[in-house]
């Protein structure tokens, strides 16, 4: 079983402000990952959305599934410290099981290494109590076609940071 609280640890090899970026602007963030971009009313109380990229509106056509919804993850904003910390809560919508579930808790927190001058560590903490299948979907339970969760969108976020390419270019 997937435990209710996960968290994810990388160092990256890029100030606070460039990490920052990577996550809460979707230029950036529709890069990595899944490619979906993700939209931040970046204060306390805004919203947060993540629309489905091209390709995965074309495969939902191709393969005869329902249409995507147009937003696939959302949530709002619960604090907002930039560039060093976000909390907001998260609900993915792409499926009905993951649909019906509570809102979860996501704390991205970057911190500057006092051993290593250039780099940072980003802890990304999900608080997934009463979400099971989220848990299973955001731990990279569901084979690799289904994605690899936060351990895969954050190798990619870091390879794109450091390298100017993600994992499909």
């Amino acid at each position: 079983m997937t435990t209710e609280t996960q968290v994810h640890r990388i160092w990256i090899k890029a100030s606070p402000e460039k990490i920052w970026a990577a996550i809460v602007e979707p230029e950036f963030n529709q890069r990595y990952g899944y490619a979906a971009p993700g939209h931040y009313e970046l204060r306390p109380g805004g919203s947060y959305r993540s629309t489905p990229n091209a390709g995965m509106i074309e495969y939902h056509k191709a393969n005869d599934l329902p249409p995507l919804p147009e937003a696939i993850v959302d949530g709002e904003v619960l604090e907002v410290d930039p560039p060093r910390r976000l909390v907001q809560t998260w609900r993915l919508l792409m499926d009905p099981r993951t649909a019906a579930e509570p809102f979860t808790t996501v704390t991205w927190e970057i911190t500057e290494s006092k051993t290593q001058p250039g780099t940072c560590k980003l802890t990304v903490t999900h608080e997934l109590a009463g979400a099971p299948v989220t848990a299973d979907v955001t731990a990279g339970n569901l084979g690799e076609s289904a994605g690899g969760g936060w351990a895969w969108i954050l190798s990619d976020l870091k390879s794109l940071v450091e390298t100017g390419k993600t994992f499909n270019d």
